[in-house]
């Protein structure tokens, strides 16, 4: 491995930070510098394109695709940020068919805290591992999946992670994740 791909081992890859209003800010910019710097081309996403969307310390974030403007095609990895945002996203059809397409690809769903909402509404979560906010336990639990309460859960496709403190393994384990979707095993 060249020093460079160690650095970039995302390089050429397209990624999505979905953000809903009131997200938790740094489950957001966490991700979306972490992917920048591993060499991936990162949009932020929400139900609409070009909305300012407060988070919940009041910083903003702009919106600059809708999810329903994007196929599975678009991207090679999607993260779910968490706060309060995921209550809204997980009520948008164009979030939830881009969930539940990339999944049919197999591409990796990544989503921290309140994130693990969205999966839950898309369907995609019956048979699987899962983490979150402690907050979600039964929700995750009644969709079927199976609750761990670890730093970081990967289950194949999907990674998730508990709370702002799990960050650093939860894009660890998504850039690992995302790096390897796709390659040859």
């Amino acid at each position: 491995m060249s020093h460079h791909e160690h650095d970039q081992p995302l390089e050429g890859k397209r990624a999505a930070v979905a953000v809903g209003p009131l997200y938790e800010e740094i489950e957001a910019l966490y991700p979306l510098y972490r992917l920048r710097e591993a060499g991936a081309h990162v949009q932020v996403v929400g139900t609409e394109a070009g909305t300012t969307l407060p988070g919940k310390r009041g910083d903003e974030i702009e919106t600059e695709v809708a999810a329903g403007d994007l196929s599975a095609g678009d991207l090679d990895v999607l993260v779910i940020a968490g706060g309060y945002g995921p209550d809204k996203l997980r009520l948008d059809d164009g979030l939830l068919q881009l969930v539940r397409d990339l999944h049919g690809q197999g591409k990796p769903i990544a989503f921290i805290c309140h994130g693990g909402w969205v999966p839950v509404s898309a369907g995609i979560m019956e048979g699987r591992r899962g983490t979150g906010n402690p907050s979600i336990e039964d929700d995750v639990r009644n969709a079927g999946a199976e609750w761990e309460d670890s730093e970081v859960v990967v289950d194949g496709n999907l990674v998730s992670s508990r709370k702002p403190d799990d960050l650093p393994a939860f894009m660890r384990a998504t850039i690992e994740v995302a790096a390897h979707a796709g390659a040859p095993a």
